[in-house]
């Protein structure tokens, strides 16, 4: 599978890029690095600068359409920053418009409620993000892992950075069983 990870230049936690990033190699799968910029992206552990990762597509060049799914890993900043790039809010809901699963962990819904796709869904993000969404119509739980079949797509969620082998585990197991389904 050919799965996008959509960062932000900066801001990312990086613990929750490279632990789905490696799930995804470990599992014989293609991840893609997109940005809103090209070049590198600035990950962060926490508030502190870490390393930095070479982009491999840009938003508004990169289509929904050539992946098979979408990870959207947290950090305080790098939601912030996706939902005020109309490009990368588009891209976001193009993968839910098609259908494709779509993994988000931490911070990561607040650029998913920008793009409009939690309402009616049952979710899970770190607990300062449950408010937000509540008013964006989605049911918020306090669950290591949650995923939710509301249609058109599949949405895995997770808490928080000691949630990652959950998140990691289960991401694979759905894009896989969603990449059965569209085969077939």
């Amino acid at each position: 599978m050919r799965i996008a990870f959509l960062a932000a230049p900066e801001g990312v936690e990086q613990v929750e890029l490279t632990e789905p990033w490696q799930a995804a190699v470990g599992a014989g799968h293609e991840p893609v690095l997109v940005s809103t910029k090209p070049g590198k992206i600035q990950a962060f552990h926490h508030l502190d600068k870490a390393d930095t990762f070479p982009v491999q597509e840009v938003v508004g060049e990169a289509s929904a359409g050539s992946f098979d799914g979408l990870v959207l890993p947290g950090g305080v900043a790098n939601p912030d920053f996706l939902r005020m790039d109309a490009k990368a809010v588009a891209f976001v809901r193009d993968f839910f418009e098609a259908g494709r699963p779509v993994a988000a962990i931490c911070h990561a819904p607040w650029t998913l409620i920008e793009a409009d796709v939690v309402r009616g869904r049952v979710l899970t993000s770190w607990p300062s993000l449950r408010t937000d969404l509540r008013n964006a119509g989605a049911t918020w739980v306090d669950e290591q892992v949650k995923v939710c079949d509301h249609a058109p797509s599949k949405l895995v969620t997770s808490r928080k950075p000691a949630d990652l082998k959950a998140f990691c585990g289960t991401l694979l197991e759905v894009f896989a069983e969603e990449k059965e389904k569209q085969a077939a």
